[in-house]
């Protein structure tokens, strides 16, 4: 179940020669019809790729027949240069497709600061439209990735219409919308207006709840087409409660694949008196260091926790410390701001999930933040990114 299992969209994935590897790099989405509704967010990261430049503005009337995405180069910060590069691979498509390059949304991850060899990239667009089929998902999904090792798909089947989704992601996963490149489609029969809340508040809840590294790219994109292919028009709610399920089937997906990690930590806040206190401290231990090495080490370290709870503005989460509680993987090893059952008690070794639940007991607030340990290999592998 992918991207192209929603009636009204077909798919593909080439190989360009973008990537010195020579796996694909080149991947398109096309959007059918009979409707062309589109919505898309963005990073909030103040430099940002062309492809987001153009895409921001491509999609800002609400409609997209395309989507054409590239590994093996981020076009970010290259210049004028770069951003005629973002508009001639539109119009390559726009082209082949018979639409408007004003309709084509470009999006592109890899390397920061260095052009896309343009050339071969046109010259993949032909191959890329003459493969197009119904069934081009999951090659979509393969040409996205970068230092992902399994291609990211899902899919949310309800009552005669579906959302269908790919998302490429493994490293500088930080929340501000979005945090990864991904496509969502749906059959459904959708206003801009519509698809637009239904997108921004599944991201609320689900990638901008993904902090892997609190490195936060310049080029993430959301972007969801709806075909109207199934006739069916479900209630706003439904539409939203669809696209969250299949944006949290993503995400989840995205910190299972966190490049080094050994461990996929949830980091769950309640008794918060808001929403956004409980993100706020959730983020707070989600982002430390020392939590994440611990957590790498098998090591239940409440007082690494505890103490990341603290660092976050009382303006921002009012809170007694020693009120707070934390359970990690089910055993309460703090309570009341002290230690209370053994830490040796604590199985983190037997399984790759962890689930740290901390109790504010300041209200009736909660929020839950997804990372991942800190290894070894994280550090070899963003050592080396671009050498």
């Amino acid at each position: 179940m992918t991207v192209t299992t929603p009636r009204g969209f077909r798919a593909s994935g080439t190989t360009a020669g973008l990537k010195a590897s020579g796996k694909p790099d080149l991947a398109l989405v096309v959007n059918d019809g009979p409707d062309r509704t589109a919505a898309a967010v963005f990073t909030t990261n103040r430099v940002v790729g062309h492809p987001v430049t153009w895409s921001r503005q491509a999609v800002s009337d609400g409609v997209a027949n395309a989507i054409v995405l590239n590994s093996g180069g981020a076009n970010v910060c290259t210049g004028p240069e770069g951003f005629l590069d973002t508009h001639r691979t539109a119009e390559a498509v726009a082209d082949a497709l018979g639409v408007s390059a004003a309709d084509v949304l470009v999006a592109s991850t890899g390397l920061i600061g260095e052009r896309l060899p343009i050339e071969k990239l046109l010259a993949g667009i032909g191959p890329l439209v003459g493969a197009l089929a119904g069934d081009g998902g999951p090659a979509a999904a393969q040409a996205i990735m970068t230092t992902d090792t399994v291609p990211k798909q899902a899919h949310t089947e309800r009552a005669g219409w579906s959302v269908g989704g790919i998302a490429k992601g493994a490293g500088m996963l930080a929340p501000a919308l979005a945090t990864m490149l991904v496509v969502l489609t749906t059959d459904a029969v959708v206003d801009p207006a519509t698809a637009d809340a239904a997108l921004r508040s599944a991201t609320r809840l689900t990638f901008d709840r993904v902090d892997s590294d609190g490195a936060m790219s310049t080029s993430d994109t959301v972007v969801l087409m709806a075909s109207g292919a199934s006739g069916v028009t479900p209630t706003p709610d439904e539409l939203a409660e669809a696209v969250t399920a299949t944006c949290a089937s993503l995400a989840r997906a995205l910190v299972a694949d966190a490049e080094g990690a050994s461990h996929d930590i949830a980091v769950s806040v309640v008794g918060a008196d808001s929403e956004d206190a409980a993100v706020a401290v959730a983020r707070a231990v989600t982002r430390s260091a020392l939590v994440k090495t611990a957590i790498f080490g098998n090591d239940p370290n409440w007082g690494r926790i505890l103490a990341q709870v603290g660092t976050v503005p009382v303006e921002v989460a009012p809170f007694e410390a020693e009120a707070v509680d934390v359970s990690v993987n089910g055993v309460m090893v703090c309570k009341a701001g002290g230690a209370h059952e053994p830490r040796d008690t604590v199985d983190l070794a037997s399984d790759r999930e962890v689930h740290i639940l901390i109790d504010l007991h300041a209200g009736a607030a909660s929020a839950t933040v997804w990372t991942n340990d800190l290894t070894h290999d994280y550090v070899h592998e963003n050592s080396a990114y671009s050498t």
